[in-house]
């Protein structure tokens, strides 16, 4: 998936992300706008979970949602 078009497409792909990670808030999302490093940073303070792991999953929602 290309980060650039996700970005761009930000509004479509938050209830995207909302839907694999409900923890995330809309005011995290608009902070994130988009930005792959600072959505796994939300993901990790959201869950408590490692870097590396928010990476992992941010990378299997990608495949998930590659069209």
């Amino acid at each position: 998936m290309n980060w650039d078009q996700v970005e761009g497409n930000w509004k479509q792909f938050k209830g995207k992300i909302k839907e694999q990670w409900g923890k995330l808030t809309d005011d995290h999302l608009d902070t994130v706008a988009g930005k792959r490093d600072q959505l796994a940073g939300r993901i990790q303070e959201s869950y408590g979970i490692s870097k590396e792991e928010a990476e992992k999953q941010i990378t299997e929602w990608e495949k998930k949602h590659n069209d």
